[in-house]
């Protein structure tokens, strides 16, 4: 008697996850970087600002660093450091392509099987600096491969985010003061 359930519940789970995974990735104004080489973004950035959420929260130092795993998605190990309780957090999550490899388009997961938008919207030609859009307009990060971003680069990107919708003048400007 009991079995004639499993199969409904398993179904209803099944399109609820397809519906989560199928969602929009990227903020409605924005568009992600065509011709993008993802062995030119692999490596180490500095994040330099942010829109804060709770798992960044209180941190700074931040960095992201990315690396192919085995199976062709990309490693993500973010560290920051937690100034209230004086200690490093680290969170190490998976990327993967939502269509071609050459599009800044990307979903990524810390857990498990969900997934969150990660969009490059734009890049410098040397892959120094980053403008990344979560996948709605509560989400935005600025990254550096250094821990500072040159003024025109900065303005740039914050007249591009604001063009989208991003409220600029809640950014987090991190510091870099420990080396992780």
């Amino acid at each position: 008697m009991k079995n004639k359930y499993i199969a409904p519940v398993l179904l209803g789970v099944g399109i609820a996850f397809l519906l989560y995974s199928c969602g929009s990735t990227i903020p409605e104004k924005a568009t992600a970087v065509n011709n993008f080489d993802k062995a030119k973004y692999l490596g180490k950035w500095y994040e330099i600002a942010r829109l804060d959420f709770k798992y960044e929260k209180g941190l700074n130092n931040v960095t992201a660093e990315y690396s192919l795993n085995d199976n062709g998605t990309i490693k993500v190990d973010n560290k920051g450091y937690e100034v209230e309780k004086n200690k490093w957090k680290q969170s190490i999550g998976k990327a993967k392509f939502v269509e071609k490899e050459n599009i800044g388009m990307l979903k990524v997961s810390f857990f498990g099987p969900f997934y969150s938008g990660y969009n490059v919207i734009a890049v410098d030609e040397d892959y120094k600096y980053a403008l990344v859009a979560g996948e709605s307009l509560k989400y935005m990060w600025i990254l550096s491969r250094e821990t500072t971003i040159p003024e025109n680069i900065k303005t740039a990107y914050l007249k591009k985010a604001q063009e989208i919708g991003y409220k600029t003048s809640a950014l987090v400007w991190v510091k870099h003061d420990k080396a992780n």
